[in-house]
């Protein structure tokens, strides 16, 4: 009986002392994740079959003191699924936008109406990068704007501004800067609804100065372009030359 007693004391102590170490090693989900987490019970009714949510991101797009939604979400085919050499099994799948208006009241919280989708105008996540990384897509709403912009770290970024308008999101403004590391080789900025287009180009060679831009202003004439139309963002162009033809 007291073997029997002193066997059970034993497990229970070696329990008592091991389970602070079992729990200091379980991972805790982030702030992203939760997140994550809850918008994918909280939109579930608006994502598509055979696609899930990627992210989730809030701000008010039309004005109203509401916070509106904009939803990244990304296919499931199986077969879009590749095997690379150096980083194994990825997911090629392509991702899209949808746009929620917000329509809650006090009476009737929660409630949203789709404004509009295109399922396919980013690349996956996982694309081959080169010798690089490839760009991230980061979305954001800001100001009543909804920006999508792409970081491409050391190479620089670039910027696709739009607003409601015609039923469908315009396109009203683009940025993008060409970097080489820190220094920054050029900059462009186009204004889509007068078509004035500012390009800089860093005319100091010294790589550790501080940049020094010969800037070329041009106007174009642009025709109307809306978020529901853009096939692919890794192959859109808005026809503005002063983008290639400047050096």
């Amino acid at each position: 009986m007291k073997t029997k007693l002193l066997t059970a004391l034993l497990t229970l102590s070696a329990t008592v002392l091991m389970s602070p170490m079992v729990s200091a090693k379980t991972p805790q989900p982030s702030k992203e994740q939760i997140k994550l987490a809850k918008d994918k019970v909280k939109y579930k009714v608006f994502i598509p079959k055979s696609y899930v949510l990627f992210e989730a991101v809030e701000g008010d797009l039309n004005k109203d003191g509401k916070a509106d939604t904009a939803l990244i979400v990304k296919a499931t085919d199986p077969s879009k699924w590749v095997t690379d050499e150096n980083r194994g099994k990825l997911d090629r799948n392509r991702r899209g936008i949808i746009i929620l208006l917000n329509q809650s009241t006090k009476q009737k919280p929660n409630q949203y109406t789709k404004y509009l989708q295109n399922l396919n105008c980013f690349s996956s996540e996982n694309e081959n990068g080169g010798i690089y990384f490839p760009p991230e897509l980061w979305v954001k709403i800001e100001k009543g704007l909804l920006n999508i912009h792409y970081g491409h770290g050391r190479y620089g970024y670039w910027d696709y501004l739009f607003r409601l308008q015609d039923q469908d999101m315009r396109l009203i403004g683009y940025d993008a800067s060409s970097n080489h590391g820190p220094y920054i080789e050029s900059e462009v900025s186009i204004n889509f609804l007068t078509g004035r287009t500012i390009y800089r180009k860093n005319t100091n060679k010294d790589w550790e100065g501080d940049p020094k831009f010969k800037e070329t202003v041009r106007k174009y004439p642009v025709k109307p372009m809306y978020l529901s139309k853009i096939k692919d963002f890794d192959e859109f162009d808005f026809g503005v030359p002063v983008l290639n033809d400047e050096s």
